[in-house]
């Protein structure tokens, strides 16, 4: 179906015309129009216009007003407030047909996909093999998961890419110290796997990172396993395998509980990108925008300066010869550019690496493989804190895990289901209890603009009141409740002839900027508006039952109009929960 014109597209096209039938030369200008108390919609577009004529506002207002074409079709009234803005009201009969129209497209709800559609490659949920995955972890995953849904539903073309970290130094540590240490990790295969398997290799690590701190020789070891690990070297690659494959089937346990979709293909770690580490060397040196420094091969910035003044270079290889994180990252944008042919490449990455992707960039820009045609973008995000305003850790002092934060938060949200839960069975309201849970942590985390921090608090997230995805998942499974109520052989139905209460027309206006809020979120990378937008659509949802009776309405067509509206207010708020990737139960 094809996607359906919002009402405020409606009327800026309406006062459009109106103002180039005012002013011809004003042809093609745009109104400005923004939700307002005083009226549906305010356009402001004439003070500038007006300034630009030098005429007086309120009397070019009152000339717009004159051709603006008002009845039932769109516009009810249009009326010249202050020093010459228009207040707007839509016709109830304009709102309930546009409602119709959307839902009659019963899967898009009539949000258009994008014309010109470009590829763009994300990075995002990035884990580290042979470490358990932390809350440090959680805002690239959710976050990014979300701007995957926003951009396919709008029609982008979407390459996944987990970069996991697999590779380097810790590699030839953690081989070296199980060569020396064989009883460490003392089970036949296939005994343990999964999260027991990742807190053993996690336990390896931490005591392998010990030794090599402390011990010299050790470190030297270590070091020259690396080389046999890039030099390909049989035994040394099969015991680095084995690291990987366990750690990847604890990641898709993660990425299961919360409820993520991650396809083994889409994880291209470290280790992905080296055989073309020499290369990316090698073009940067031959073109001149690397060169060596004391051994090194750096890239140097004027304005990237050191506490001495003196300028802090991106390091592409170590004087040992080793790779650094940027020869990776360098290589990683030639693939996704010239292979993968992304127009866009947007980077889900904590905010403290900002400096090192901004001379990444720039790097890629000198040597020419960011044209003009390609953004190179960093979603940063901010930390997760504790109740107490500092990075959440344990009261041991630890990083919290991933699986134990998500635990508990299931824990808390099956107990406020079983509190309210009326005829749900215990496994319903375990399902449920998942459902809100992992919904609770998405919601708080995408909810929250992703370059500012933000406390963790499950008490709050779970709670039936504010700004909350329980409070949303609740409006909706309240709505099913209505629908499932309504008497046999009386169905949803659109009455454009019937006049509209406050409430209905509040909640019938925000529904429909259910589209284009989606496409403002797509295009910003940003689902803080969508959740913005959902929860006060549940908000005006909550205050049009509170004031209009459904299933007691006043007639039969009223009866069957606010069950339409009830519908559509609850295919919105499915629709939009899943791009934020978050479940809608139908009964809680």
């Amino acid at each position: 179906m094809a996607s359906v014109t919002s009402l405020s597209d409606s009327v800026q096209q309406h006062l459009a015309s109106a103002l180039s039938a005012t002013r011809p030369e004003a042809a093609g200008a745009d109104p400005l129009l923004r939700r307002s108390d005083r009226a549906d919609y305010q356009a402001n577009g004439i003070l500038a216009l007006a300034k630009k004529a030098k005429a007086n506002p309120r009397e070019l207002a009152a000339e717009v007003v004159s051709h603006v074409v008002t009845g039932d079709e769109l516009i009810k009234d249009v009326e010249v407030s202050g020093p010459g803005f228009l207040n707007i009201t839509i016709a109830d009969r304009a709102i309930t047909a546009n409602l119709a129209a959307r839902y009659a497209d019963t899967e898009r709800l009539g949000v258009p996909v994008t014309a010109h559609p470009g590829t763009t490659v994300i990075d995002y949920a990035q884990p580290n093999v042979a470490k358990e995955m932390h809350v440090g972890h959680l805002r690239s995953a959710v976050i990014g998961d979300s701007v995957v849904q926003l951009l396919e539903f709008t029609g982008e073309n979407v390459v996944r890419r987990h970069h996991i970290g697999d590779w380097g130094t810790q590699f030839g540590m953690l081989i070296q110290y199980l060569d020396e240490h064989p009883h460490e990790l003392d089970h036949k295969e296939g005994e343990v796997s999964g999260e027991e398997a990742m807190s053993n290799l996690d336990r390896l690590y931490k005591t392998a990172r010990k030794l090599f701190d402390s011990d010299e020789e050790f470190k030297t070891r270590s070091r020259r396993r690396v080389v046999d690990l890039q030099a390909g070297d049989p035994r040394t690659l099969s015991i680095w395998q084995k690291f990987v494959d366990e750690s990847k089937i604890y990641f898709f346990s993660v990425f299961e509980k919360l409820d993520m979709e991650i396809q083994d293909a889409d994880i291209v770690g470290e280790s992905g990108y080296n055989d073309m580490l020499a290369e990316t060397c090698r073009l940067l040196e031959e073109s001149g925008v690397a060169v060596r420094s004391e051994g090194a091969l750096c890239v140097f910035f004027e304005d990237v300066l050191g506490p001495d003044g003196k300028q802090v270079p991106l390091i592409v290889q170590k004087s040992d010869g080793g790779y650094g994180y940027a020869a990776t990252d360098l290589s990683a944008i030639r693939d996704r550019v010239f292979r993968l042919k992304a127009d866009t490449l947007l980077y889900v990455v904590d905010a403290r690496q900002a400096l090192h992707f901004k001379m990444v960039f720039e790097t890629a820009r000198r040597a020419g493989w960011l044209g003009d045609d390609v953004k190179a973008i960093q979603l940063a995000f901010g930390t997760v804190l504790g109740k107490d305003g500092k990075p959440f850790k344990t009261r041991e002092g630890e990083t919290v895990k991933l699986v134990d934060l998500l635990d508990e938060a299931i824990d808390r949200a099956s107990a406020v289901v079983r509190e309210k839960a009326q005829d749900l069975s215990e496994e319903e309201i375990a399902e449920r209890g998942t459902q809100v849970g992992v919904g609770a942590v998405k919601y708080a985390d995408l909810s929250t603009s992703a370059n500012r921090d933000y406390k963790f608090d499950l008490d709050q997230m779970v709670s039936l009141n504010g700004d909350t995805s329980v409070y949303l998942q609740y409006a909706y499974a309240r709505i099913q409740s209505i629908l499932r109520k309504a008497p046999e052989g009386v169905r949803p139905s659109a009455h454009p002839e019937l006049a509209l209460h406050e409430a209905e027309r509040a909640l019938g206006l925000h529904v429909d900027a259910f589209a284009e809020t989606v496409a403002d979120a797509a295009r910003e990378y940003a689902p803080h508006k969508l959740a913005a937008y959902l929860y006060q659509l549940a908000s005006l949802y909550t205050s049009f039952y509170d004031k209009c009776p459904v299933l007691k309405a006043e007639s039969p067509d009223q009866v069957a109009n606010r069950l339409f509206l009830c519908d559509v207010t609850a295919r919105t708020l499915h629709r939009g929960m899943a791009l934020l990737g978050i479940r809608t139960p139908e009964r809680l």
